[in-house]
């Protein structure tokens, strides 16, 4: 992500007569506006200056070219129309100066050539690779698809099946297979890459190589009947995986044109539908998370006081040993992988090995009285820099430390759950947790491949308090004669893992019932209490782990509809005292969506309101990292907003008037759509308690 300005590219010109285009734009090389018009010049003054007789194209330090300047999407996005035309740079630039040169270019790469890095390398003569060299085009997980002739020109070197494959999973190839491939024509040693590259430019202008133009390449396309066959069930298959998603189609729409029409014709095909998809939702929802999730590890007042992350060697954990050991059991993981796992961390039950550690992770039940008694003993048994971190999913931190004087190194550490799949890791810092400590634990949690985020402490803290109201809604819904599996069905459909009863059983009622009991009491007036779940379970019913919940769980724990569900529903209801609701047996899928997210929408416009977050991305990575909400829909908030928050407010404000306190929008939320304003925009003073 190079920043504007700095980006350049430098020519010299050796006694072999080979021009040397050098990219640099630390710290991968990415293509910026400043770099590919510079990349223009210097390639026009090689084609013009009689002393060059070929061209080599590099990237510096090691790097050929991350790709496209991603930081540069963002002021695409905001101008309704780029000033050039589409395809400006595509075709009148990259394929009629680059590829269409008297001079024979080949690209030079070792380290990475992503995206636009590997677009460019394609159109030159050859290209030569590094064998740990990564190439691919990853643009599809931005919600983009290849936008400097990348559609047309890989299926024409690695073939349709290949290219579609690569596109469509955005996953890279190494050097060497790239070269197995076609995608690359040599193999070779980093010191040796811009040398054999030059002879290379060289051998193709006396004709001892060939003289390749990528776009006019036809070898390995498919005759036009079985490239149609083979792209209809490409398509057959994205329809299957990703049913929300339009941009794959697209991409396989473009290779298609290409195919039947010539490579020029696809250029522009390209080049249109990369505009149109730039100002897509789904771009922009997916390019808000890309960075949203490189954001979260800036916390002001903390990380920007230049303090350094202590070195944490040894940490003690009481409860992962038998939680991987049960992997090992289910085969999910080898005894060799779990020794190794676990040497990593050094789990610990007697204090006596506790006095070198430099942080300790509790994780035991959800009681309080049992949590006090272990933070004192760690006090006493610990090194006075030891970290002393709880998984505590909902109990208060300062209720936790109570019993010790050491509330500057107390924090919370909560993974999510299943740990080694949730790549959440919420930070819990008190008002007096110090931000050394949280600066140490930042970096743990880059070190476990985790992606942070840090929050102030409260019931629930971000993810679930956020999601509360998610089975809440659910429950009130179904009180009132909403179907619980149309429920789940829709919810799924709108890009969830699993709907909000599929989950109350997957948690199970025990854990469902304690978390529920800590909402009750802390947010009495906007929970919605219902007795589904409490009657469930005087029936030995807890959820997936008894094999019956809202759904009954076959042997191979597959859930199926259970029609005695509806007795449980009937009895609550009556307790109750609600009616059905004619208006809510025949919900539309929109209204189902929306009735279930609004609240948590509200949820979090009162966490970020009370300084709970930062700032409203680190909620929108929180829903998708802890929760799994669809990132190609930009998280929580970010989707708030482009439906708009005066259109949120109505909504939530009618259903209140109708069903309860449980809808009802809070200030901040209120605030903002009398305004007209967005959810996530900053406010002119937050009001931050911490």
């Amino acid at each position: 992500m190079g920043s504007s300005g700095k980006g350049r590219t430098v020519l010299e010109v050796g006694a072999d007569g080979v021009a040397l285009i050098t990219i640099i734009n630390p710290p991968v090389n990415s293509l910026s506006f400043d770099v590919l018009y510079s990349l223009k010049d210097n390639f026009e003054e090689a084609l013009r200056r009689n002393d060059v007789k070929a061209i080599v194209l590099t990237g510096a330090k090691g790097k050929f070219s991350g790709g496209f300047d991603i930081t540069a999407f963002g002021g695409l996005q905001g101008r309704q129309k780029d000033e050039s035309k589409p395809g400006f740079m595509s075709v009148e630039v990259i394929t009629d100066i680059f590829e269409g040169t008297s001079k024979p270019s080949v690209a030079a790469i070792d380290g990475l050539a992503l995206g636009g890095g590997l677009e460019v390398a394609m159109v030159c003569n050859a290209r030569i690779s590094t064998p740990n060299a990564q190439l691919g085009l990853p643009e599809l997980q931005l919600g983009l698809i290849p936008g400097f002739g990348g559609t047309q020109r890989l299926p024409r070197l690695v073939g349709i099946t290949k290219a579609l494959e690569m596109m469509l999973t955005s996953k890279p190839v190494k050097g060497q297979e790239a070269c197995d491939l076609g995608l690359v024509d040599a193999i070779v040693s980093p010191d040796q890459l811009v040398s054999t590259a030059r002879q290379w430019a060289l051998d193709i202008l006396e004709c001892r190589r060939p003289w390749v133009v990528t776009l006019h390449k036809t070898d390995k396309l498919e005759p036009l009947g079985e490239a149609r066959e083979m792209l209809k069930f490409a398509r057959a298959q994205v329809r299957k995986q990703a049913p929300n998603l339009k941009h794959p189609l697209v991409c396989i729409d473009v290779v298609e044109e290409g195919i039947a029409s010539g490579g020029r014709s696809g250029l522009w095909k390209e080049a249109e539908a990369f505009q149109a998809l730039l100002h897509s939702d789904t771009s922009k929802s997916l390019i808000h998370i890309f960075f949203a999730q490189r954001g979260t590890s800036k916390v002001p007042g903390v990380t920007d006081r230049g303090l350094v992350p202590r070195r944490v060697t040894k940490a003690g954990i009481g409860r992962v040993r038998a939680n991987l050991q049960s992997r090992v059991k289910k085969g999910k993981m080898t005894q060799e992988k779990f020794e190794k796992t676990v040497s990593l961390l050094k789990g610990v039950l007697d204090y006596e090995s506790f006095k070198d550690v430099d942080i300790v992770i509790e994780a035991v039940i959800e009681k309080v009285s049992l949590k006090q008694q272990i933070f004192a003993d760690l006090e006493k048994y610990c090194p006075q820099h030891c970290i002393l971190a709880s998984n505590t999913s909902t109990i208060d931190l300062n209720l936790i430390g109570e019993k010790t004087k050491s509330h500057d190194r107390i924090i919370g550490a909560h993974f999510f759950s299943p740990a080694h799949v949730m790549p959440l890791l919420e930070i819990v810092r008190t008002n007096r947790t110090s931000p050394q400590v949280v600066v140490d634990l930042l970096e743990v949690g880059k070190k476990i491949k985790k992606t942070p985020v840090v929050v102030g402490n409260c019931t629930g803290f971000a993810v679930n308090r956020m999601f509360f109201p998610y089975t809440q809604a659910g429950l009130l819904l179904v009180e009132r004669g909403a179907d619980v599996y149309q429920i789940d069905r829709v919810i799924t459909k709108f890009g969830m893992p699993m709907g909000p009863f599929r989950l109350a059983d997957l948690v199970g009622f025990g854990v469902a019932i304690a978390t529920g009991a800590q909402f009750i009491e802390n947010f009495p007036e906007r929970t919605y209490t219902s007795m589904i779940i409490p009657l469930m379970q005087e029936d030995g019913r807890a959820g997936e782990s008894t094999r019956k919940g809202f759904y009954t769980y076959g042997d191979k724990r597959k859930a199926s509809p259970d029609p005695e569900l509806k007795k449980y529903i009937e009895k609550s209801r009556s307790i109750s005292g609600v009616s059905i609701d004619s208006k809510l047996l025949k919900l539309s899928e929109k209204d189902i969506v929306e009735m279930i997210f609004f609240p948590v929408v509200n949820e979090a416009c009162r966490v970020l309101a009370e300084g709970i977050a930062v700032k409203a991305a680190d909620l929108d990575i929180a829903a998708v990292m802890g929760m799994g909400f669809p990132p190609y829909r930009g998280g929580i908030l970010f989707w708030a907003d482009l439906l708009g928050s005066k259109y949120i407010y109505s909504r939530l404000e009618e259903w209140s008037n109708i069903y309860g306190e449980f809808f009802k929008p809070c200030a901040y939320l209120a605030e903002r759509a009398a305004k007209g304003a967005s959810l996530s925009a900053p406010s002119k003073q937050a009001n931050s308690r911490l």
